[in-house]
């Protein structure tokens, strides 16, 4: 994990805490003070579609996301005090088990339970 003294900041900001009424044009309108935003995306929920309670903010510079960091850190929006940090870029494994190891391959094919009762305890015997 990077620190913000040791690493460069990303151009990318992540604002938590959001009010699920916020809009686009909301965020877009408090966030353009503080530099020039090139990209606002508020994800939603893959099942009901209503949005998550979070954002991510792309600016032109890393400069101007520091900027807007340091500036809206703690702010207020729609009743809510926003969480304004550094995103941090998404982990390979993004998914749960997407990122498993695999056994090693021993040159052999996977036992499968196939046939009669006989021919699988002779498959059994001869391993």
């Amino acid at each position: 994990m990077c620190r913000a003294e040791r690493c460069p900041i990303s151009n990318r900001i992540f604002v938590g805490n959001l009010s699920f009424q916020a809009t686009k044009d909301e965020l877009l309108q408090l966030l353009s003070g503080a530099g020039q935003v090139v990209d606002v995306q508020i994800p939603s929920d893959r099942t009901t579609g209503l949005p998550r309670g979070f954002a991510f903010v792309e600016f032109s510079t890393s400069e101007e996301a520091a900027a807007a960091i340091a500036k809206l850190d703690g702010q207020e929006l729609n009743g809510r005090q926003l969480r304004v940090n550094a995103a941090e870029d998404r982990p390979a494994a993004g998914r749960p088990g997407a990122g498993a190891p695999r056994p090693p391959f021993d040159g052999r094919k996977p036992f499968k339970n196939k046939g009669s009762r006989r021919g699988l305890r002779g498959r059994k015997r001869s391993l």
